[in-house]
């Protein structure tokens, strides 16, 4: 069989493994019994939510065991056919099957990291948090290049971005930004994200056009619902309103709209400016402060969950995930996964995909990957 065929069952295999690990598979297909039994219990459907729940867990299971399924058969056929072309000398047949089995093994990656959104949350909409580091305009930009980078993945996968928080640096770039990003597992897919963001370049404000090292950190949690419940007591918020900053001119804020949110118990701070009404902006900021909250319980649960697993380890702003290198080579190197890009443009123009992919197949596998950071 030709090399080129071979490492496509590989591939195919490699992502079958992965997706029967994730789903636990023996447990999954007795869940899926299960829950396609209490479908048929006429009293399920007297308690809405409940049977909303049932439903949504029975068609992830269903379509990520009937993925895995459907990948399994086109394997076995095509492998087959391939052996019957090398069998009667066909060649163009033969190269019509390597070609099948290229595009099975690009769907069977794609169905992994479907199936791997399944988190509680992951379906839901998410906001993305950038701060710049210490570095002053340097790593205010950088912070501005995340937000743009952001903005263009999630365009890309047809979300739609709204801005909710922006602070403006005092030359150029960005203090802080908060996105909320709209569709479908954007929160699965961004959680990947949560880290410190390292660039070297040659810098644009040094006219002795020396090289610099900027820092940025990004944070991701998800916007929650009504069908999750976070308490929240008024005695443990401190609420401060301040005036907005705006582009200048007619566009600055002269009532103090903005709102922060301490919540005095975990010292979390969230803050919005985006609408013109303080009442709106406290509303965003109090569901920012709920998702926060939700975020840390999750986080809590993953990490009493893995306490043994060296490969979960806490996102923090001291937890640097990735690097991208401008000068005096291009190279995007993460450090978790070793997955890397000779691209930066292209990455930095939204190309995130294979990065987040790597991301979430090591939270499953928990396996460790020893990388060294870029010079």
């Amino acid at each position: 069989m030709r090399a080129e065929a071979q490492a496509h069952i590989d591939t195919i295999n490699a992502a079958l493994a992965l997706l029967r690990r994730f789903l636990d598979w023996d447990r999954a297909l007795r869940r899926l019994d299960e829950l396609n039994a209490r479908v048929e219990d006429p009293a399920l459907w007297n308690d809405a939510r409940a049977a909303q729940e049932v439903m949504r867990e029975r068609r992830r299971l269903d379509e990520a065991i009937g993925a895995a399924r459907a990948i399994e058969r086109e394997l076995a056929d095509t492998v087959e056919l391939i052996e019957l072309a090398e069998a009667e000398g066909d060649d163009e047949l033969e190269a019509d099957a390597v070609g099948s089995l290229a595009a099975l093994a690009t769907r069977a990656d794609a169905d992994k990291v479907k199936a791997l959104l399944a988190g509680e949350a992951d379906a839901n909409d998410s906001y993305v948090e950038i701060n710049a580091g210490a570095g002053g305009t340097e790593s205010q930009d950088w912070a501005e290049m995340l937000q743009r980078m952001y903005t263009r993945w999630a365009e890309r996968r047809g979300m739609k971005v709204e801005l909710i928080d922006h602070h403006a640096g005092e030359q150029a770039g960005i203090k802080s930004a908060t996105l909320l990003l709209k569709g479908e597992n954007a929160y699965g897919y961004a959680k990947t994200e949560s880290g410190v963001h390292r660039l070297v370049r040659i810098s644009p404000y040094d006219s002795s056009a020396r090289r610099h090292t900027s820092f940025s950190s990004v944070w991701v949690y998800p916007v929650i619902d009504d069908n999750i419940a976070v308490e929240v007591n008024d005695a443990d918020l401190r609420i401060d309103t301040y005036r907005a900053s705006g582009a200048g001119g007619q566009h600055i804020n002269t009532t103090d709209s903005a709102v922060r949110i301490t919540h005095l118990p975990t010292g979390i701070v969230v803050q919005c400016q985006n609408q013109r009404s303080q009442h709106k902006n406290k509303a965003e900021a109090f569901n920012q402060l709920r998702a926060r909250l939700y975020e840390r319980e999750l986080a809590e649960r993953e990490a009493a969950a893995n306490a043994t697993n060296a490969a979960k380890t806490d996102i923090g702003w001291g937890h640097q995930i990735r690097s991208y290198v401008l000068q005096p080579y291009q190279l995007v190197k993460d450090l978790r996964t070793g997955v890397t890009s000779t691209a930066p443009g292209d990455v930095l123009d939204g190309d995130l995909d294979p990065f987040m992919a790597a991301a979430l197949s090591q939270r499953v596998t928990g396996e460790v990957t020893q990388v060294e950071d870029v010079e």
